[in-house]
């Protein structure tokens, strides 16, 4: 699931001064030293032995300021923390403790917190007892996997539980960023006071967030890494509720890898304004009804459709999951989307264009270099995203192992990029889809501007259907004509949806956010053209039973008076 309109950071960073040429950090060599030593015990006097360790420390610094109305609503101070998440093999490679067994993923590491002080005594009590638990788990999974194995049909799956990969070794001090913490407090609350003329609006805010991220990484493979990545935020939101109950919002926001790179407040008061005055349209918008018929999705409401659902079905470790659907199972070397569409997922590409990309990192939570992986190359399906956990036909990591601090990793998207060969102007998309709309004998067609996200579903006891949730649409006519409307959801289901995509223009946009799934939530983007669709489903939103409230907001001085 892809959550946020276009970003959603949630870490800030207070500045760490660097020398031109750092050592490596103490805490790997602390790190490798409790590691070898714990191995050393478990691979040879333990029963089951374990055959695999790897110890990942999370370390994140972060500060943000958040106003409302003129006046700041939440102050994250600078909080620093470290979070280690630890992951024990036992049994082999062919079949070990992380063997999926009737779609149950296990679960062992529990992402505690580690000093944040090198400490050599602190930070290996804490390593030595969460190894010993783990074992302990990972043990146990492996004598009910045995047995399971013994009294029941071989799985239909032959691959192995985990793959053989060359070691990656490579340390780089952390990016530096300041944060102008009273400067911004200033801005914010400037920005934000803004939505004071708007008594209609009842909840709006600003917020900056600053962040870094530093990942260490050590396995008994032979594995080294400590690598970073900063990065910086300002979001706009507003909300309000319409005269029927329905509960509306619109949100916009910057991302950058460095906060000077963050727009002036000429840039950010203009999104103020568009955020507002989308809000003010949508509460007094006709409501839509249920609809199928064509329809113009923006480029970044195109991402987070691919996203959904395209991205999800391709991640490896479903393949392997008896209980998903494995939409693509059967379908390498064949057409699965339109022949002039390409999709590739690139976790090496830091920006496009003037934007930061939020899916970007070095390596992954495996400690697999991440790297460019063509998906689907003109309409064919030639690979999935993996990890280490191999699946038939792909026996290796491409990169894609990944996880929130706390979760066990699988394999998941990263920086998602639609090619069209065959593109138009914008001017000729909407062309073509007004004249969708009369050859369908249709009375309009729709544009899905913004979009806040969506979810979909990917189990064999469910529907294979996907949601998509619009911010900002509207209804175009035969004659061009325009209107805002309200209250639409994208649904669908996913085959049916890729065979009906038609066009696509020549300009891309982007999608920051974060995808939320089996392994936590994962910084993503998702960077597509605008496109249009033949035929495409809208359900009508639930509206809330609650309506407006009674009493008139307080007195405000910019507009004389209540709703």
């Amino acid at each position: 699931m892809l959550s946020t309109v276009r970003n959603l950071c949630l870490w800030a960073l207070i500045p760490v001064a660097l020398a031109a040429a750092q050592p490596e950090p103490k805490l790997l060599d602390i790190l490798a030293e409790e590691l070898d030593r714990n191995f050393a015990v478990l691979k040879d006097k333990a029963d089951p032995k374990a055959y695999y360790i790897a110890y990942e420390v999370v370390e994140q610094q972060n500060e943000s300021v958040s106003a409302s109305f003129g006046v700041v609503t939440s102050r994250g101070f600078p909080r620093h923390g470290r979070t280690l998440d630890v992951t024990v093999r036992v049994g082999d490679r062919k079949l070990d403790n992380y063997h999926t067994i009737a779609g149950q993923f296990a679960q062992f590491t529990a992402g505690i917190p580690l000093p944040i002080e090198d400490d050599p005594k602190a930070i290996k009590l804490r390593l030595w007892q969460e190894t010993d638990r783990c074992y302990r788990l990972a043990a146990q999974r492996l004598i009910n996997i045995r047995t399971n194995k013994e009294v029941k049909v071989a799985d239909k799956e032959v691959s192995d539980d985990f793959s053989n990969e060359d070691p990656s070794t490579h340390v780089e001090p952390p990016a530096m960023v300041s944060f102008a913490g009273a400067e911004w407090t200033e801005r914010v609350k400037k920005l934000s006071a803004r939505f004071a003329k708007y008594p209609r609006i009842h909840s709006s805010g600003v917020t900056v967030a600053f962040s870094n991220e530093v990942k260490y990484f050590v396995n008994t493979e032979g594995a080294r890494l400590a690598h970073g990545r900063p990065f910086s935020r300002v979001s706009v939101s507003a909300a309000g509720k319409a005269r029927d109950g329905m509960d509306l919002s619109t949100f916009d926001a910057f991302t950058a890898a460095d906060p000077k790179k963050l727009p002036k407040d000429g840039e950010i008061g203009k999104v103020v304004q568009r955020v507002a005055d989308d809000l003010i349209g949508l509460l007094d918008a006709p409501v839509v009804e249920s609809f199928v018929g064509p329809a113009i999705l923006s480029g970044r409401a195109a991402g987070v459709f691919f996203h959904e659902i395209f991205g999800h079905r391709v991640e490896g470790h479903r393949l392997k999951d008896e209980s998903d659907g494995q939409t693509f199972a059967k379908s390498v070397g064949q057409p699965v989307l339109p022949e002039f569409l390409s999709v590739t997922f690139d976790p090496t590409l830091k920006r496009v264009g003037d934007e930061d990309l939020n899916g970007w990192y070095l390596y992954d939570d495996e400690g697999v270099k991440g790297r460019k992986l063509r998906l689907v190359d003109n309409g064919i399906l030639r690979t999935f995203l993996m990890s280490r956990t191999p699946i038939p036909g792909f026996p290796t990591s491409n990169g894609h192992g990944r996880r929130e601090p706390g979760a066990e990793v699988v394999a998941r998207q990263s920086n998602l990029i639609v090619e069209a060969s065959r593109t138009v102007s914008d001017k000729k998309l909407k062309q073509m889809l007004i004249e969708e709309v009369k050859r369908q004998n249709k009375p309009y067609g729709f544009y899905f501007q913004e979009i806040t996200g969506g979810f979909t579903n990917t189990g064999r006891r469910g529907i294979q259907a996907f949601k998509v949730i619009p911010l900002v649409v509207y209804r175009i006519y035969p004659d061009g004509n325009e209107e805002l409307v309200r209250g639409a959801d994208i649904v669908g289901t996913p085959l049916a949806s890729f065979a009906k995509i038609i066009a696509a223009t020549e300009k891309h946009e982007v999608f920051n956010g974060y995808c939320g799934a089996e392994s936590g939530s994962v910084p993503v983007s998702a960077v597509a053209p605008a496109i249009l669709v033949r035929e495409i489903e809208i359900q009508k939103k639930e509206s809330s039973r609650d309506l407006p409230p009674l009493l008139t907001p307080p007195m405000n001085p910019a507009s004389g008076g209540g709703l």
